[in-house]
């Protein structure tokens, strides 16, 4: 009963931990920003067989040609109403969460004046729609760290 009790709170603290990571709303609306995630990995649970299917990663590899200006908190700022041109890079993994070389692909992702419509949220740049069954390198905004489309 002890191990339960800990490890709940083991839990808790490190959830809490990550909260306080995150960028904080009002600090963006503020000053009309955006928080992009620079790299992002989808994960889906496979039915009820108790494991996690590793999808594919994307990380933003540039911003209107230039590199990326990563936060500590692996958020890139972008203005609000200001269009640019994402470069990404996707890469499939293994069962074990390692990456698949021979799966790298690329691809832009643009943004237009409309794309973001208020300072403040967080957003994530995901590989493709779903985390199974797909391949190459389609990026799809979502405020979600969840898949668009469930594979199941």
């Amino acid at each position: 009963m002890k191990h339960l009790i800990a490890a709940g709170i083991t839990a808790l603290t490190v959830t809490l931990t990550g909260c306080q990571n995150l960028p904080e709303a009002k600090e963006g609306a503020n000053r009309n920003v955006v928080f992009l995630k620079a790299t992002h990995c989808l994960e889906e649970p496979v039915g009820d067989q108790d494991r996690i299917h590793f999808g594919p990663c994307l990380k933003i590899t540039d911003i209107n040609g230039e590199a990326p200006t990563v936060r500590s908190d692996g958020f890139i700022e972008l203005p609000v109403a200001r269009p640019v041109t994402l470069g990404t890079s996707c890469v499939y993994r293994h069962a074990d969460g390692t990456p698949i070389p021979a799966t790298v692909g690329t691809a832009e992702f643009q943004v237009d004046s409309t794309t973001f419509p208020e300072g403040g949220q967080r957003w994530y740049l995901h590989a493709h729609e779903q985390a199974r069954g797909v391949v190459g390198c389609q990026p799809t905004l979502s405020t979600s760290v969840f898949p668009t489309r469930k594979t199941d």
